[in-house]
């Protein structure tokens, strides 16, 4: 068994574009950084994930458009509430694009069963979770049809969702 690539090296190799799809209520709800939020901590994203940030921040100065899509239930969950509120300091800092599309707006897309990346539009890291929201494991595949598949459903959703800026997560 190979050994799956890391973050950092997965960014690294990336000539052209990153894309995450995001599809889960929660995440990793035992996150330290969540009970910090959910306590009224005030919190530096950039600072909180210093590595994540480089890499991607490095990624995106070289040139690779990075774009995030969140589908959520709405009304939101306590977790989206506390990614929604961590998304400019993290995620739109590091020059990632970001929208969110309502679940209800995303009954006619065809999507994979798992959140994934895609990395210039051939490589595949599909992110398996548990019930709860804990990441198990992740699968790495350059199967074209997998690809496929990820690219167009990405794209539906960045079709239809709606930019960071604009969108209010409501209670």
């Amino acid at each position: 068994m190979t050994e799956s690539p890391s973050f950092e090296e997965l960014f690294r190799g990336c000539r052209r574009s990153a894309v995450h799809l995001e599809m889960r209520d929660a995440y990793t709800k035992a996150d330290p950084a969540f009970a910090d939020w959910q306590a009224g901590v005030d919190l530096d994203p950039a600072e909180r994930w210093a590595d994540r940030h480089a890499i991607v921040t490095g990624a995106t100065e070289r040139g690779v458009r990075v774009r995030r899509a969140r589908i959520v239930s709405t009304p939101v969950s306590e977790y989206i509430r506390f990614e929604h509120a961590v998304t400019d300091g993290l995620n739109i800092a590091a020059g990632e694009d970001v929208r969110w599309l309502s679940r209800r707006v995303a009954t006619g897309i065809s999507l994979p069963g798992n959140d994934f990346w895609l990395f210039d539009s051939r490589l595949v890291v599909v992110n398996h979770f548990d019930g709860e929201g804990e990441n198990m494991d992740i699968e790495v595949t350059e199967h074209p049809e997998v690809a496929k598949l990820c690219d167009a459903a990405f794209e539906a959703v960045w079709q239809r969702a709606t930019p960071h800026a604009e969108f209010t997560p409501a209670k």
